[in-house]
């Protein structure tokens, strides 16, 4: 039997290869971020479609239905145009009514931050900021969830630092800098 020794680590190898995989990692996240914007841009404008459809033509529940199951033979192998989804995106079109938002803001949140922020918050600055916040602190869905459901909007502005120079500072990154919320004796 004969033995093959193993081959010599060859210069730098290890280090390209392990370059490599962080690259590649890299570009799948990156296409995966960039397939989000462009189907959310796709909700968006499908909700608009309807909603303008439903404007000057009348449309209605069964016509949103109907559409949704021919769409759905048409793309059989894609998800998420069923009738119910449909009338989420119109939600979401008329949530947001301008488009530089959403391709700005909106777009980059996955769809379940969306439906969620649409469903919960009816005002649309407070639904904008939320968007800005789960993007900027990069939120999971359950945190914007948790921090919608305890009024994070209304209670920003209203906590002191115990430190100077605090003011406008990320927490999360300088703890000392934490906040302690206003209690009104009021």
């Amino acid at each position: 039997m004969v033995r093959i020794p193993p081959e010599p680590e060859l210069n730098g190898y290890t280090a390209l290869l392990s370059e490599l995989k962080e690259r590649i990692r890299a570009a799948r996240l990156r296409a995966a971020v960039a397939v989000n914007q462009e189907l959310i841009l796709l909700y968006w404008s499908i909700g608009s479609d309807i909603l303008d459809r439903q404007a000057t033509e009348g449309w209605g529940a069964r016509v949103i239905d109907r559409l949704g199951e021919d769409l759905r033979q048409a793309f059989p192998e894609m998800t998420g145009l069923s009738g119910r989804n449909l009338k989420y995106m119109r939600a979401f079109a008329e949530a947001y009514p301008d488009r530089e938002i959403v391709q700005q803001v909106v777009a980059r949140l996955p769809s379940g931050h969306n439906v969620r922020l649409v469903e919960a918050v009816k005002d649309p600055a407070e639904r904008l900021w939320y968007a800005r916040q789960a993007i900027e602190h990069g939120w999971s869905r359950n945190i914007l969830v948790h921090q919608i459901e305890s009024d994070l909007y209304h209670r920003q502005g209203k906590a002191i630092t115990n430190f100077e120079g605090c003011d406008g500072v990320d927490a999360s990154q300088w703890p000392w800098c934490a906040t302690v919320e206003v209690l009104s004796t009021t």
